[in-house]
């Protein structure tokens, strides 16, 4: 008997490896990105909160985040966002470093430049300014100076001239980064920004900064997915079912509940125009 005791305890040495090794896999069989096999879409985006933003460990998150994976999810891909300079979008789509564009980007306007998957959400572009401010409506605007993210849909509207709502401001500060246009307003080198109502509340809400919201928008545009026009893999048309059936099934609401307080006012659209 003393002779087979060291054979004993190897093998119950090796059985207990085997154990902590398959206990292992199981454990990351559970944990392992379940999208991993799927062929990819890669995403171009900005930091836009609360669209589309890093969460606390470094992971992109946001309205945008959770729809684009859910979405393409229901595809058969992989949703992976990479962060652009946004003023380099079109070309990105177009050379396809990107497969296309998603954050929080406005059609209206643009309807002839991509193609859309879309509106999937409504927005309304406003006009923020300090608490104390003279400026309470848009035709306060007059002689004033007003930052904007560059090649965004308040620019556009700012430069065109089309709408009589809309006063001759005396200079239009555009910048490439989202947050210098807070940072302009809140030292006073502009008297105004202009931006999506959901970026600027976020921002106020991620900073403690109180800005007053003007209670005429500039405009109320639909967000939707941006491809490139050459692009005829149909990836347009199926993302447009794919959003339809989330709304249907109540996905987009519950995530749009996440981060906003009144969902259903942004789900006021038709889908695959």
């Amino acid at each position: 008997m003393k002779h087979h005791r060291p054979r004993l305890l190897f093998l119950l040495a090796v059985l207990c490896l085997a154990v902590c090794l398959l206990a292992g896999c199981a454990a990351r069989a559970a944990t392992a990105d379940p999208d991993a096999d799927l062929p990819t879409i890669v995403i171009g985006s900005d930091n836009y909160p609360p669209f589309n933003y890093l969460s606390a460990d470094g992971q992109p998150t946001g309205i945008d985040v959770e729809l684009a994976t859910e979405a393409f999810r229901r595809m058969g891909y992989k949703a992976q966002f990479v962060t652009i300079d946004w003023v380099d979008k079109k070309e990105l789509v177009e050379n396809g470093t990107v497969d296309c564009l998603w954050g929080s980007f406005s059609i209206d306007g643009r309807e002839d430049e991509y193609r859309w998957a879309g509106p999937y959400m409504v927005s309304r572009q406003v006009v923020a300014v300090m608490p104390g401010s003279d400026i309470e409506t848009l035709a306060d605007l007059a002689g004033k100076t007003v930052a904007v993210q560059a090649t965004t849909k308040p620019e556009a509207l700012l430069l065109d001239g089309g709408d009589p709502r809309i006063p001759e401001i005396r200079a239009l500060l555009s910048m490439q980064k989202r947050e210098l246009i807070y940072a302009y307003l809140s030292k006073g080198y502009a008297d105004a920004v202009a931006a999506h109502e959901t970026s600027i509340l976020q921002f106020m809400s991620d900073f403690g900064i109180e800005y007053r919201i003007l209670d005429e928008p500039l405009q109320v545009v639909g967000l939707g997915v941006a491809f490139a026009l050459n692009d005829d893999r149909g990836l347009d048309t199926a993302l447009n079912a794919a959003l339809a059936d989330m709304r249907t099934d109540g996905t987009t609401r519950a995530i749009l509940a996440k981060y906003l307080p009144d969902p259903d006012k942004y789900l006021e659209v038709d889908y695959g125009r």
